[in-house]
C-alpha cells in the first residue's frame, strides 16, 4: 500500500494562468516553445518520437513535456495540434509485448547505450500522464499499464544504468500515479524493483560527501541529476513511509546550499557540482528540474519551505537564463554575470555556454527548459487530505475544482505577487460548504495579515501553512499582505545579496547585444557591458523601493514594476578573471570613488547584472 501524502495535485487544465504569469505563458507559446519544431530539427519532423530517422532519444520526449501543459494552458488549438502529433505517434508505436517508441536510438550523447536505454521513456511517460489528466483521453491508462506490465518483465535483465539509474524516481512517479487509478498489485512491485535500481539518493543526500567545487565526471555530482534526484527520498516516502525520507531531503537542500548554494536559490553546477562562487554557472535544465522536484515534495509532504524554494527559483533563476522575448537562452547563468560572450571559463562546459542563443553548448536545455512555467501553473494550488485546498503560490491565476463533498469551487487569485505583496483571493461555490483552506506563508514574512470579508483573522502557521476552517460561502474574498523587508544576506567572502520577499534583486549592467549568428527566428548573441559594474554596498546603506506599473513583460529590467534604491561606490581593485567577474574583494579599494545611488532591480530582469556585491565600511553585527 502506498503511504498518504499530505496534498495531492490537480489535474491538468485545472488551474489556469492569468495576469503577468498568463503573460509569460503567451510570450513563451509566441517564441521558443511554440516555433522550435520549425526552427530545429532535432524536434522537427524527422524526430524519431515522429516516426522520423533523426533524433530519437530524450529531445524529443523533454521538448513535449513542456509544450502539452502550455498548450492545454492557454487553450492553444495550434499547439495542442502539435503536441498530439507527439502523443498519437507513441500511442500507435505500441507493440504487441507493450514496448512503444523508436526502434533505435538516435542521439549526439555518447554516454549512453543505443541499444537499450530506459530514461527517454521515462519523459514520455510524463507526457502521457499530463495528456489524460487534461483530456481524458481513454486510451493512456490501457496505454501504460500494458507498458508497465513489459517493463516488469524484463527489467531485472535489463536493468536501469547510466542516466536512467540516477533518474529513476521519474519512472516512479508514473507508475504510483498509475496504481492510484488502476490498483494493480504488479506495480507496486515493479516499483520496488525499479527503486531497488535506482541511486541511492537517501544516502548521498543524508550524509552528503561532496563539499568542494567537482573537478571529474560523476553520475551523483552532475547538476541535472541532483536536481532531480532531491525528490527521490520523497518519492520512496509514498512507497516505504520511511520517516528518515524526509530528513535526508531536508539535510540534501541544506548541504547543497552551504557549499554548492548561489544568491537565487540554485546550486552551482557548470555541468557539476562547482562551489558557491558567484562566477560558476548554473544550467537552466537544472533550473527547470529543481523546480518540478520543489512541486513533487510540496504535494507529498506539504512542507512550505519547498513552496520557498520553489518560487526563489521560479522568479529569478528561470527568467535571468532566457531572453525576455522567449527567442533566445543560456545554458549557464551566473550571478555576477558581467559579459556573455564566447570564451574559455574555469567549467566543465564549452566556452558559449553562457551565450544567448538557440543551441548554447548544448541541446539538452533548448528541449527541457518549456515545462518551466507551464509545471509551474499547474502546481500553483493542491488539494489536502480533506478535500481542501492548499495555496502553493500566489501567481495570478483561475482553479476550477471542487471542495468538501464534492461541492465546485471557482477561485480567483489576483494581485502583482510577487513584485508586490498584497494578493486577493476570491471563492465562488455553487453552494455553502465546509472546508479547510491552507494558505502559504513564506518563511521571509513576519507580519502577515489575513482578512476575510474585511475581517482581520487569527491564524497558526504550521508547516508554512496557515491552515484556515470554516463554512465558506459564495463570494467570499480573502485579502493576504505579505509584507516584504528588504534584507541582506552574507554570502561568501563577506560579499552580501539582497531580497525582498522572493525575488532577489540586483544591479543590472547596461546590455549591449552583438548577433553572432543569423537564422530565420533564433538567433546567437554576445551580451557586452555598457556600464560600469565593479561596484559595492555600503555597509549601513538604507534601501527605498520604488513601484510602478506592471508591463506585459516585468522580467526587463526597464520594465520593472519595482526597483530598490540603495548605496554603493566603484571598486578600483576588483579584477577580472578567467573571463568572468572575480572574487568579490574582501577589502575593496574605493578610494577617490564617491557614494553613488544604485538602482537595483529583480535578478530575472537583467540578463547582465551583480547579484552579490563586496561590502564597503563596517559590517553589519
Amino acid at each position: 500500500m502506498l503511504h498518504e501524502t499530505a496534498f495531492s495535485n490537480l489535474p491538468l487544465g485545472a488551474i489556469k494562468p492569468a495576469g503577468w504569469l498568463k503573460d509569460q505563458l503567451e510570450i513563451q507559446a509566441n517564441g521558443l516553445t511554440g516555433h522550435l519544431e520549425e526552427q530545429w530539427k532535432d524536434v522537427g519532423a524527422d524526430n524519431g518520437w515522429l516516426g522520423g530517422q533523426g533524433e530519437s532519444w530524450e529531445r524529443g520526449p523533454y521538448y513535449v513535456d513542456g509544450l502539452l501543459p502550455l498548450a492545454y494552458l492557454l487553450e492553444d488549438e495550434s499547439l495542442i495540434a502539435k503536441s498530439n502529433r507527439w502523443v498519437e505517434w507513441s500511442l500507435a508505436s505500441q507493440q504487441e509485448n507493450g514496448m512503444f517508441g523508436p526502434a533505435r536510438i538516435t542521439s549526439v550523447n555518447q554516454d549512453i547505450d543505443k541499444e537499450q536505454d530506459w530514461w527517454h521513456y521515462m519523459i514520455m511517460l510524463k507526457v502521457m500522464m499530463q495528456h489524460e489528466e487534461a483530456t481524458g483521453d481513454e486510451r493512456i491508462i490501457p496505454f501504460l499499464t500494458k507498458f508497465f506490465a513489459y517493463v516488469h518483465s524484463v527489467i531485472k535483465e535489463q536493468p536501469l544504468r547510466g542516466w536512467a539509474q540516477t533518474r529513476g524516481a521519474e519512472m516512479l512517479l508514473c507508475i504510483v500515479w498509475l496504481y492510484k487509478r488502476t490498483s494493480l498489485s504488479f506495480l507496486l512491485e515493479l516499483a520496488d524493483i525499479v527503486a531497488g535500481q535506482t541511486t541511492d539518493w537517501s544516502d548521498i543526500f543524508h550524509d552528503f560527501p561532496f563539499w568542494r567545487k567537482v573537478e571529474e565526471w560523476d553520475w551523483t555530482t552532475h547538476v541535472v541529476n541532483v536536481a532531480m534526484g532531491i525528490k527521490t527520498p520523497g518519492v520512496l516516502f509514498e512507497l516505504n513511509g520511511n520517516v528518515k525520507e524526509r530528513e535526508s531531503v531536508l539535510r540534501g537542500i541544506d548541504s547543497l546550499m552551504n557549499y554548492h548554494g548561489q544568491a537565487h536559490g540554485m546550486f552551482s553546477g557548470d555541468e557539476w557540482l562547482s562551489g558557491t562562487h558567484p562566477s560558476q554557472g548554473v544550467e537552466l535544465c537544472a533550473v527547470v528540474e529543481y523546480m518540478f522536484s520543489m512541486e513533487q515534495l510540496t504535494r507529498i509532504f506539504g512542507d512550505g519551505r519547498f513552496g520557498d524554494i520553489l518560487e526563489k527559483v521560479a522568479f529569478n533563476a528561470l527568467p535571468a537564463a532566457i531572453s525576455p522575448d522567449w527567442t533566445s537562452h543560456q545554458y549557464d547563468q551566473q550571478v555576477n554575470q558581467m559579459v556573455c560572450n564566447v570564451a574559455p571559463r574555469p567549467w566543465s562546459n564549452g566556452p558559449d555556454a553562457n551565450l544567448f542563443g538557440l543551441e548554447p553548448n548544448f541541446g539538452c536545455c533548448t528541449a527541457n527548459m518549456h515545462q518551466g512555467w507551464p509545471k509551474l501553473t499547474s502546481h500553483l494550488w493542491m488539494k489536502d487530505r480533506e478535500e481542501g485546498l492548499a495555496a502553493v503560490s500566489y501567481a495570478p491565476c483561475t482553479v476550477r475544482t471542487t471542495v468538501g463533498q464534492g461541492v465546485a469551487v471557482v477561485v480567483e487569485v489576483r494581485g502583482e505577487y510577487p513584485f508586490k505583496d498584497r494578493v486577493q483571493i476570491k471563492l465562488s461555490l455553487e453552494r455553502p460548504e465546509s472546508f479547510p483552506l491552507s494558505l502559504r506563508i513564506p518563511a521571509w514574512c513576519d507580519h502577515p495579515v489575513i482578512t476575510l470579508n474585511g475581517h482581520k483573522l487569527e491564524f497558526q502557521v504550521t508547516s508554512g501553512y496557515a491552515r484556515l476552517v470554516q463554512n465558506w460561502q459564495s463570494g467570499d474574498r480573502l485579502d493576504i499582505h505579505l509584507p516584504m523587508e528588504v534584507r541582506t544576506s552574507s554570502r561568501s567572502m563577506y560579499a552580501a545579496s539582497i531580497e525582498r520577499g522572493p525575488l532577489v534583486y540586483v544591479l543590472p549592467v547596461k546590455e549591449n547585444w552583438q548577433m553572432i549568428q543569423q537564422r530565420d527566428m533564433f538567433h546567437d548573441w554576445e551580451i557586452y557591458p555598457a556600464s560600469p559594474w565593479k561596484y559595492g554596498l555600503i555597509a549601513d546603506t538604507s534601501f527605498e523601493v520604488l513601484e510602478q506599473d506592471m508591463a506585459r513583460q516585468p522580467f526587463l529590467a526597464s520594465e520593472s514594476p519595482i526597483r530598490v534604491k540603495a548605496q554603493g561606490q566603484l571598486i578600483r581593485d576588483w579584477k577580472m578573471e578567467g573571463n568572468n567577474a572575480g572574487t568579490p574583494p574582501l577589502h575593496p579599494n574605493t578610494d577617490g570613488q564617491p557614494i553613488t545611488e544604485l538602482e537595483l532591480v529583480p535578478y530575472g530582469s537583467a540578463r547582465l547584472r551583480i547579484g552579490e556585491f563586496p561590502l564597503i565600511g563596517k559590517r553589519k553585527k
